[in-house]
């Protein structure tokens, strides 16, 4: 058996930027695949001829793949190094993105979309561990974050992008653009990702058997994750009628609150990852979700102003991203043995989110209440997530006295 090498205290004195470049491609082109289609989806339902409710699916489709395939590609890719991993995950992310672009009719595209998701949880998941390993000392998170700057830099320049293309000309070409991230992706990886510094960061044999996925912390994070971030979704989701119909806002300006959130997201990226070296990374999620819960709670009673609107959205986008790579490190650590497993099951838990949060957030509006309610349903969804974070904080302070008696 190989010796089990992963660290998030690698001892190395450098870290490879390059590899963590082609990790922050692959993130962009997921962010751009997985929210472009918001912004083109009455184009992709006039041009197959459904109602934009049903076309709604294939972002559904979509986070079911990124739940179902980051367990399951985990399994498949046990055996693989991690270099010929993450080059598997993105060929395949690659190849049904762009076929995509080509489906004619309903069904071809639910399958596409479906296989679309699928290496994405691996791939965050995957990835968040290479990045921990090839970091300085004591600096997993903030190679973690540029691996997630990505994502957010997605949210920024790609979506809004995308978007134009896919209005303008064809939606089709928006999910090309997605395609020629892929290949961007790949060719970085190839070339700047090495492989032998990499082949024992996990011992595959450990996976199904770690005591880590037995680890009580470990299921307590997950649903954290699923619950906690469901509060962001549950605002995200309804950010263009709360701008229409809240603020009073042109539709036009939807785009910019968006991409003013993004930005706030690529700030809050790196701002987590300096939470994480001062505070315990459960104390750092902890302290988001509260702050979460304010800043959701201020948005359901300031958001008709037009001016806090972007503000809000600025400071809803900052906060939720300091969860990032602190939940990610915790995650690793709950797993030990099984960090490839652990971190992609919680990419899992960030899309049952997506989807919890997006229902929950509209059941005030099925009992006939504002769109402001959504934020309220956020604040309850962050202020259950901090519970739970407090609640494994008291776990850990009590497992130490207890290893303090025995010693």
């Amino acid at each position: 058996m190989r010796p089990n090498k992963i660290s998030l205290n690698n001892t190395s004195n450098y870290t490879n930027k390059k590899a963590l470049l082609s990790l922050a491609i692959g993130g962009f082109g997921i962010g751009l695949t997985e929210f472009v289609i918001m912004g083109i989806l009455p184009n992709i339902a006039n041009s197959m001829e459904i109602s934009i409710p049903k076309a709604g699916h294939f972002i559904a489709i979509y986070a079911l793949g990124v739940v179902i395939g980051a367990p399951v590609m985990a399994r498949i890719t046990n055996n693989l190094n991690p270099k010929k991993t993450l080059l598997f995950l993105m060929l395949w992310f690659t190849i049904f993105n762009t076929l995509s672009a080509f489906s004619g009719n309903y069904w071809v595209m639910m399958l596409f979309r479906f296989l679309s998701g699928m290496p994405h949880g691996a791939f965050f998941g995957i990835g968040a561990v290479v990045s921990g390993y090839l970091a300085k000392p004591d600096k997993a998170a903030r190679a973690m974050a540029i691996m997630f700057s990505g994502l957010t830099i997605a949210n920024i320049l790609g979506v809004p992008l995308g978007t134009y293309i896919g209005q303008e000309w064809h939606w089709s070409y928006s999910f090309i653009l997605v395609g020629i991230a892929g290949i961007a992706t790949l060719s970085s990886l190839y070339f700047w990702m090495p492989k032998e510094d990499l082949d024992e960061v996990e011992d595959p044999e450990t996976q199904s058997t770690s005591p880590g996925l037995r680890n009580k912390k470990l299921w307590a994070l997950i649903i954290l994750t699923t619950v906690g971030t469901g509060g962001f979704f549950a605002w995200y989701s309804y950010i263009a009628p709360l701008a229409t119909s809240v603020a009073k806002l042109p539709e036009d300006n939807v785009g910019y609150i968006m991409i003013v959130a993004g930005i706030g997201m690529f700030f809050g990226n790196f701002l987590g990852a300096r939470m994480t070296e001062i505070f315990n990374p459960v104390k750092s999620v902890v302290i988001s979700m509260l702050c979460m819960t304010a800043v959701l709670l201020l948005n359901s009673l300031f958001a008709s102003n037009h001016v806090v609107i972007f503000i809000l959205s600025f400071s809803i986008g900052v906060i939720t991203f300091t969860i990032a790579a602190p939940i990610q490190i915790a995650i690793i650590k709950a797993a030990k043995g099984a960090e490839k497993l652990g971190s992609s099951m919680n990419q899992s838990a960030f899309n049952m989110g997506n989807a919890s949060g997006a229902y929950f957030g509209g059941l005030p509006m099925v009992f006939g209440l504002g769109v402001n309610y959504a934020s309220v349903v956020g604040a309850i969804l962050a202020c259950i997530g901090a519970g739970i974070g407090i609640s494994i904080l008291y776990s850990m302070k009590a497992q130490k006295k207890k290893e303090a008696l025995r010693s």
